[in-house]
C-alpha cells in the first residue's frame, strides 16, 4: 500500500557542491528534503523510483555517484551513501539524487532502487508500481522533472510550449484528484520527449501504485522553479 511519496527533481545542483563554488539549488534542495523527510516518516519500506537508461531494479549494494555528470564525490558537500549488501551496483545520476536525499533526511532503513527507461511500456510501468506497494506500507521517492527546454541556459534548444505544458503539470501533480490523475496518465509520451521531460516514466510508476480504486490522495507543492533551463519542482503527496 502506499502511504506517501516524494516527487524531487533529478537535477544534480540538489547536492552541495555540485555546482562547484555557486549553489542555485538552495531553496529547491531545502524543499526537496522536506518532501522527501515527511514522505518516508512511518513507512515500512522506502522505494526511489528514477529515470534510467534501462528498466532494472538495482540489486547488490547500490553505489551512488554523480559521475556521469562529470561530478566527483571529493567535490560534493555531502558523503556519498550506499545501500544494501552484495555485489557493488552503480546507479544513476537521478537515483544517485534520490539516494542523496534520503541519506540526507536520515532515512537508514531497507531501500529498494529501481529506474525505469523513457521508452517504456505504460501498462509496465503501472503495473510495476502496483507491485512495489503490494507487501508493506510504502513511501515512494519519485525522482524526475518537467521540460529541461527553457531559455538560453536550457539543457536543450528553448521550446515555447514548455511554460504552458509544465505550468498544467505541476497543477496536476500538486493536486492529485481522479481527474489530475487521469490527465497525468494519459501524457503523451512522444510530448515528453520533445520537451525533455525526465519525470514521465517514472510518474506514471507513481500512479500505477495507487491502484484500482484506491487512488484518492492528497498532493502539495513545497516548491517549483526554473533551474539551469529545466522546470522542477518538489511536490508531497499522502494517501487519505
Amino acid at each position: 500500500m502506499l502511504t506517501a511519496a516524494a516527487l524531487v527533481p533529478d537535477t544534480a545542483l540538489l547536492v552541495p557542491g555540485a555546482g562547484g563554488r555557486v549553489d542555485p539549488a538552495q531553496r529547491l534542495r531545502a524543499a526537496a528534503l522536506a518532501v522527501v523527510e515527511a514522505a518516508v516518516a512511518g513507512a515500512d519500506a522506502v522505494v526511489v523510483v528514477a529515470p534510467g537508461r534501462v528498466t532494472r531494479e538495482l540489486s547488490g549494494r547500490v553505489v551512488v555517484s554523480l559521475g556521469a555528470a562529470g561530478i566527483g564525490d571529493e567535490q560534493l558537500g555531502w558523503p556519498a551513501p550506499a545501500v544494501g549488501d552484495g555485489p557493488d551496483v552503480l546507479a544513476g545520476v537521478p537515483a544517485s539524487v534520490g539516494l542523496h536525499l534520503l541519506a540526507r533526511a536520515g532515512c537508514g532503513g531497507p531501500t529498494r532502487v529501481v529506474e525505469v527507461a523513457p521508452d517504456s511500456v505504460l501498462a509496465d510501468l503501472a503495473d510495476l508500481g502496483a507491485r512495489l506497494v503490494h507487501e508493506a506500507a510504502t513511501a515512494l521517492v519519485v525522482v524526475g522533472s518537467a521540460s529541461g527546454r527553457h531559455g538560453p541556459d536550457a539543457p536543450l534548444a528553448d521550446d515555447g510550449r514548455a511554460p504552458a505544458y509544465d505550468e498544467a503539470l505541476i497543477a496536476d501533480l500538486a493536486e492529485p484528484t481522479r481527474q489530475a490523475q487521469a490527465r497525468l496518465a494519459d501524457l503523451a509520451l512522444q510530448d515528453a520527449r520533445d520537451l525533455a521531460v525526465t519525470g514521465w516514466a517514472p510518474w506514471q510508476v507513481l500512479l500505477g501504485s495507487l491502484g484500482t480504486g484506491d487512488g484518492d490522495v492528497v498532493g502539495h507543492l513545497e516548491h517549483a522553479e526554473v533551474l539551469a533551463g529545466a522546470q522542477h519542482a518538489a511536490i508531497g503527496w499522502r494517501a487519505s
